[in-house]
């Protein structure tokens, strides 16, 4: 049996004849999926995010990424979720803790506009950006993981929908057409990249001119935001960071229960 699996049940079992209600299993579960092969913990964690797009499960990221020992100034980029965790993504609870359509009704995306949604994932944001951009507009939405791009079809196949386009980027790549993009959005998903300078600076071929860049991340200032510290940032660590990459913030946005709302354009405000 899967050691961590071995974990849960033990750990469930340990709690007597009264079982745990389903939402501290399934923090449980997300926890030891989290954690190294054969390390069990003794108790859910507060809930661990989680990136991409949204409160995300960490895993270990893929092995040609060296995130995880590689320091980004202030902080160390957190790893990525793997594809095993993929149906946190898509949780009921997500609806009341990021309030996914007025974070995009924020954004004023307009039909025919073409918007790269990066570490998409299942397409829980795409899905709705297809929507909002109309059937002249396109959504690129990109993942690190072909194993997320499999499921993103599966569920573009099921909704019927025809203007979402899979890209398999990578850490360092965006796998984005050139000047072809009009709306950035990474939700969750900035502060796992392990070159984010690299990363951003491949982004601005992709950019149609006047673009904006959209990054949502869990609140660092908030310590009663109930996700995992490395995977939280302050306003003022993004707001720098796309600064010394040559972004200068244009809009910030901050009715979400959780997230920050950092809107950016090329350019510099010196």
């Amino acid at each position: 049996m899967n050691a961590k699996l071995r974990c849960i049940l033990n750990a469930e079992s340990s709690v007597g004849s009264t079982p745990m209600r389903p939402r501290a299993l399934h923090l449980l579960l997300v926890t030891a999926l989290s954690t190294q092969a054969g390390s069990c913990p003794n108790q859910p964690s507060p809930i661990p995010v989680p990136a991409g797009p949204t409160a995300k499960t960490p895993s270990e990221r893929p092995a040609e990424s060296p995130k995880a020992v590689e320091r980004i100034r202030d902080r160390i980029p957190a790893p990525t979720m793997s594809y095993l965790g993929a149906d946190w993504l898509t949780r009921p609870e997500r609806i009341e803790e990021e309030q996914p359509d007025k974070m995009l009704d924020a954004l004023h995306i307009r039909p025919g506009q073409n918007v790269a949604d990066i570490g998409a994932g299942v397409g829980y944001h795409a899905i709705r950006l297809s929507k909002r951009v109309g059937p002249e507009g396109r959504v690129y939405a990109t993942d690190i993981q072909e194993e997320m791009l499999t499921l993103l079809r599966q569920n573009l196949k099921d909704e019927k929908i025809s203007n979402v386009i899979p890209v398999l980027s990578g850490d360092l790549d965006t796998g984005l057409p050139k000047a072809s993009i009009d709306v950035v959005l990474m939700v969750d998903v900035y502060h796992e990249l392990s070159n984010p300078e690299r990363f951003l600076a491949g982004l601005k071929i992709a950019l149609r001119p006047e673009a904006r860049v959209v990054l949502v991340e869990f609140r660092g200032e908030d310590p009663n935001v109930p996700i995992r510290e490395e995977h939280k940032m302050t306003a003022a660590q993004v707001i720098r960071e796309l600064g010394q990459s040559g972004f200068m913030l244009v809009e910030r946005q901050e009715f979400l229960p959780w997230q920050h709302i950092l809107i950016f354009r090329e350019g510099t405000t010196h």
